[in-house]
């Protein structure tokens, strides 16, 4: 019964959260799609088969927390120089073949979300094609259920894939169990356990050829849970930072100036927008644009200096 409630903890919070952030996630479009019908009831592990490409999110809106907003955080101004990241040696050929730059977004319910934004930020016009891996209730402590590693490498199955983006956590707040042994979360087990499990997965969008960014977690509403994101937040960081992975953290960008939780924020006009979903986990279609702005900006400087090389080689 003990390990029993180490894997179940913040189970029933985490589940919750995942029909509003599928919900979300989806609620982005041009208007010109046709809307797809969202399934909420359980599923069944999924059966590993060639991925479809999905269709453009469609167009929706999140619903708002009853009552007026309690706080409400500043529009942020977008950084005037975004970083610089070296361009892989697949994008440098994308780009010198005058390709489309394949920007794939693998993650759970959260990543179906930032999926939807970059779909946005990164349109086909700007020579982007956003594809989405993501998949709901989905984690790297649940192997048992479905092999992340393999499940996605069999997706890809050699579509192009330029840029991987990746967006888990919120569903692997809890205990690991692997090779008949268990271990709560955050101690010496789980950091074995999950650090070889990421380690090889973006070793596996690496061999795609990808460049390979990491999203954090944002705050959380309830606090146990805010402290077990953070955690997992510093532990990710400091793994992405040995893996040469550019980390990308949104805490910073989700709270406050007393570094509280806040469901909204104010638009350029002063007006309070709503920043994050009802379960105080996911965010709202605007809420994952503001935290994507930034990755969007790094992915579109890379391009650029892959065209800049481009250029420079041209006789």
């Amino acid at each position: 019964m003990t390990w029993l409630r180490i894997l179940l903890d913040r189970t029933a919070v985490l589940f919750l959260g995942v029909a509003a952030g599928v919900a979300i996630g989806y609620a982005f479009g041009t208007g010109n799609e046709k809307k797809e019908a969202v399934s909420l009831a359980p599923q069944a592990a999924p059966v590993i088969a060639p991925r479809a490409v999905a269709p453009p999110p469609p167009t929706g809106a999140a619903t708002p927390d009853a009552g007026a907003p309690q706080g409400t955080v500043a529009e942020p101004t977008e950084p005037e120089k975004p970083a610089v990241d070296q361009p892989s040696s697949q994008m440098a050929e994308t780009v010198k073949n005058g390709s489309q730059v394949h920007v794939g977004v693998f993650g759970d319910s959260f990543g179906d979300g930032v999926y939807s934004a970059l779909y946005r930020l990164l349109p086909a016009k700007a020579g982007y094609q956003v594809d989405k891996y993501s998949q709901q209730s989905t984690g790297f402590t649940r192997y048992r259920r479905l092999d992340l590693e393999q499940h996605d490498d069999q997706q890809i199955d050699g579509q192009p894939l330029d840029v991987a983006v990746i967006s888990f956590g919120a569903n692997d707040a809890q205990g690991v169990c692997d090779g008949g042994h268990c271990g709560a979360l955050m101690g010496k087990f789980w950091q074995q356990v999950i650090g070889a499990r990421v380690e090889a997965y973006v070793a596996m969008l690496r061999r795609h050829g990808a460049t390979v960014y990491w999203v954090g977690l944002p705050v959380m509403r309830d606090p146990a849970f805010d402290s077990d994101a953070r955690a997992m937040d510093e532990f990710y960081r400091g793994l992405m930072a040995q893996l040469d992975v550019p980390y990308i953290d949104i805490r910073p960008m989700t709270i406050d100036a007393q570094g509280q939780y806040q469901a909204y924020y104010l638009d350029k006009d002063g007006m309070p927008k709503l920043f994050r979903a009802g379960d105080g986990v996911h965010m709202s279609m605007n809420g994952y644009i503001r935290i994507t702005r930034g990755l969007a900006g790094r992915i579109r400087a890379s391009v650029a200096a892959a065209k800049q090389d481009k250029d420079s080689e041209a006789p």
